[in-house]
């Protein structure tokens, strides 16, 4: 079973398994029929599989196959070393590995925070491969990059990710008072009582793992390398953009001008929304992303 996830309500009926890729070890949950259409869901920093505690079961009723791994560098999937190894592309491909393992080419992704990045870039830089997908609480990783160049506000929110660039120092603070930094931002950047003390314990568990800070804070050291388009290219692959607009971590004009780089793109804004709102609004979620991903089933 997973680290720590004994116990947590919402993934009781949840079957942990690992998937050995070509390219990488994924470990994951998954719940609904095997013979169900598949869903992957990504989650962000500094998350798990856990995180989407609200959304697989809802799921896996309506008869979805909901598959939630524990990306590249967290928990008890693989954590290669060097920063490269956490490039966009190299995590874009991971999904793809993982849903030809599971028996499925054309992807439907949910991603929250990094993992809506990795769904953003799926849709950009691999849409042969992508049926539909939903982003919550992210930008397109270009304008995002660009944004925290260019953009006052921007540069504001995303001074954490300036200070990750260094090497040693974060891990050294995040490490302190067994992981307190990160305890906090959970509880500070979220309604209260959206997390409790279970799945700080899970999470604890998860950020300990040999290897897994590091891996963790390497996302943002190969964003910050990485050379994206000024301009992004237009996205047509179907997508909902579902975005908490209390988010202390992006401005939602940033959202905006994600969803315009879409052809057939719809949005859904939740004025009192956190970065968490997923956590938040589950009911009213989980119905637009059943409506979202029903005509697959027709």
């Amino acid at each position: 079973m997973a680290t720590g996830m004994a116990g947590i309500a919402g993934m009781e009926e949840a079957r942990f398994s690992v998937a050995h890729l070509d390219r990488i070890t994924l470990h994951y949950a998954e719940m609904g029929p095997e013979d169900g259409p598949l869903i992957i869901l990504l989650h962000g920093f500094p998350d798990s599989c856990l995180g989407w505690r609200y959304q697989m079961s809802a799921l896996a009723k309506a008869g979805f196959r909901v598959v939630a791994p524990d990306q590249r560098g967290y928990g008890l999937s693989g954590k290669p070393r060097g920063v490269a190894s956490y490039d966009l592309d190299e995590l874009a491909d991971d999904v793809i590995a993982l849903g030809a393992h599971l028996g499925e080419t054309q992807l439907r992704v949910i991603g929250h925070d990094w993992g809506a990045s990795v769904a953003w870039w799926l849709c950009s830089a691999r849409a042969d491969h992508m049926d539909k997908a939903v982003m919550i609480n992210a930008p397109h990783p270009a304008i995002w990059k660009k944004a925290m160049q260019s953009d006052r506000a921007q540069r504001k929110r995303s001074r954490y990710v300036r200070r990750l660039k260094l090497r040693i120092l974060p891990e050294m603070a995040i490490r302190r008072r067994n992981y307190q930094a990160l305890v906090d931002v959970l509880r500070m950047s979220s309604r209260e009582g959206v997390f409790d003390e279970a799945e700080f314990d899970a999470y604890r568990r998860n950020w300990d793992q040999p290897k897994a800070l590091t891996s963790m804070i390497h996302w943002y050291r190969a964003l910050l390398k990485k050379k994206l388009p000024d301009t992004p290219s237009p996205i047509r692959v179907p997508v909902l953009l579902i975005w908490g607009e209390k988010d202390d971590f992006a401005e939602t004009s940033l959202a905006k001008e994600s969803i315009a780089l879409c052809e057939r793109g719809g949005s859904l804004f939740f004025k009192e929304g956190t970065h968490w709102v997923h956590r938040e609004e589950p009911d009213h979620i989980n119905d637009m992303l059943m409506l979202f991903f029903h005509s697959d089933q027709e």
